[in-house]
């Protein structure tokens, strides 16, 4: 009777009984053996599908499983900010593209963890080859959206870095070209290389029963370009931060008069150029600090933990790949296994085959709390004093009031519509009939002059221009409302009634400079 083994010894199983066709080939972890097969010849022998369960713990595979539940946690949590940035007005969300765009890349990686809970996807096409995205749907739609929500945090990180060090570092005022510019790359560049990632490599199950990139080629078209953009936006940002201290510590150590000084915000005569504009950039620079400090805060989290996956990933895969390394250095675990010797007796021997389980593990937790991060950062109280706002006043209650009268007559460009109404009530606003003889004129100084009180009055009624009388009422009804006269706070000068002087002047030469007659 033949079985699965063949001539190869349990638990390894010989490759030539298994048909090289579906699922991914290449991803069977195979040695040919000289001398087991008939007359001495090789037998090349596979150990079961998954490679995972013969490496790790028996419960590592439900230990993974956490991490998509993680993810079903923290999913609806990016999906309320972006309901957030789509319903209520910027004022309390204080939205951005680049929050919306970063948002979305996290949700592509939390809904690659949710994808296996739902489908339960078969790591195995048989029993010593993994399913890969040709096989297996389930494993093409988590490989994909984990590949590209990967690319899209990278990218969008990056773009958040160099818009931060232009804004504080060179007073860059973001414009609609550096939007239109980052759309396009933050879009086009995941885009473009998730289609060579797919097309040169593919995703397979290699642990647990997410998809990830394969080995070959994986480092070329995914790892390298990933960690190239990583660091270059942590350099960048490591960058900013050190322009950021410099510009503190030269405003902390100036001894000198500054602008603070002065009221009017004007560089004074005492101090020097070079110390006002040091504590000019460093006002600047802290209010950026101030509005954007969540997302630099954010960038450093992201790309800390790219360059942690990235570095795990190559050292799994560098480990995994089956060159003569790394079969010698697994021989000993293999001829364990061979020997009867059982998963745990040979466990000592495979720990210097890849990253232990705790790194393994950290790795995947770490992946799908990204989005809690995100949550944490950019979920403003304000926004959930804004759903109660919306909640209590309904969708259609932030559209900004404007008069009926407004939009049916919207060429209307008189300034003070005040007329005199046919009844005996107060002057009404009459946005209808915005006639240049309805219009509420000041008199002009000689029918001031002939006025019997200094009050202007206005179709047998008191102006309300009138704030100096004495018996000035300072209520004027127009309608039903109250209109009130209020003096700024900061105005010296105010109505009042025309001069009746007797030679005409309101000011006495003898007062000034000025001579007292004509030269």
């Amino acid at each position: 009777m033949v079985t699965a083994n063949g001539y190869c010894p349990s638990p390894f199983l010989q490759e030539s009984l298994f048909p090289e066709k579906g699922g991914f080939i290449d991803g069977r972890f195979c040695e040919t053996i000289p001398g087991l097969g008939p007359n001495g010849t090789a037998v090349s022998c596979c150990l079961p599908c998954p490679l995972s369960d013969w490496r790790y713990a028996d419960n590592t595979a439900k230990r993974v499983d956490v991490a998509s539940w993680i993810s079903v946690a923290i999913l609806p949590l990016c999906v309320f900010l972006l309901v957030s940035y789509a319903v209520l007005p910027v004022k309390w969300t204080n939205r951005h593209y680049l929050s919306i765009c970063f948002t979305l890349g996290i949700c592509c990686m939390e809904i690659a963890f949710i994808i296996p809970l739902g489908t339960n996807p078969a790591q195995c096409h048989n029993a010593i080859t993994p399913n890969d995205m040709y096989s297996n749907l389930s494993c093409a739609f988590s490989g994909a959206f984990l590949l590209f929500g990967g690319w899209l945090v990278v990218m969008w990180s990056f773009i958040r870095t160099i818009a931060f060090h232009l804004q504080v570092c060179w007073e860059f005022v973001l414009g609609p070209k550096f939007m239109w510019g980052a759309f396009l790359a933050g879009f086009g560049i995941p885009a473009v290389a998730m289609t060579v990632m797919l097309i040169l490599t593919g995703v397979s199950f290699r642990f647990g029963e997410i998809c990830h990139i394969n080995i070959k080629y994986g480092a070329q078209d995914y790892w390298y370009p990933l960690i190239s953009f990583a660091a270059a936006a942590l350099v960048l940002q490591l960058a900013t931060m050190a322009y950021c201290m410099h510009i503190y510590l030269r405003s902390l150590f100036d001894k000198s008069a500054s602008t603070t000084d002065n009221s009017s915000g004007l560089p004074s005569y005492t101090s020097s150029v070079r110390t006002v504009t040091a504590r000019q950039a460093y006002r600047r620079v802290r209010r950026v600090i101030q509005l954007q400090w969540r997302g630099a805060a954010l960038v450093l989290i992201i790309l800390g933990n790219v360059i942690f996956f990235a570095v795990v990933f190559i050292d799994l895969d560098r480990n995994v790949k089956p060159t003569p390394t790394n079969i010698a250095k697994a021989s000993q675990w293999i001829m364990c296994l061979a020997t009867g010797g059982g998963k745990e007796a040979c466990e000592r021997y495979a720990s210097g085959l890849g990253p232990n389980e705790p790194t393994l593990l950290a790795v995947v937790y770490l992946l799908s709390l990204v989005g809690f991060w995100n949550f944490i950062l950019f979920a403003r109280p304000s926004m959930f004093v804004g759903w109660l706002d919306l909640c209590r006043r309904g969708f259609s209650a932030h559209r900004e009031f404007v008069s009926v009268d407004a939009h049916r007559h919207p060429d209307n460009k008189g300034f003070e519509m005040l007329t005199a109404s046919k009844t005996p009530e107060p002057y009404q606003y009459n946005m209808r009939s915005p006639s240049p003889s309805a219009m509420m004129r000041s008199p002009s100084p000689r029918e001031a002059m002939r006025s019997p009180s200094p009050a202007h009055t206005l179709g047998g009624r008191r102006s309300p221009m009138d704030a100096t009388s004495p018996t000035f009422d300072r209520s004027v009804h127009f309608g039903h409302q109250e209109a009130r006269y209020t003096r700024p706070s900061m105005s010296f000068s105010g109505p009042r009634p025309p001069s009746s002087s007797a030679n005409g002047r309101d000011w006495d030469p003898s007062a000034t400079f000025a001579p007292g007659h004509a030269r």
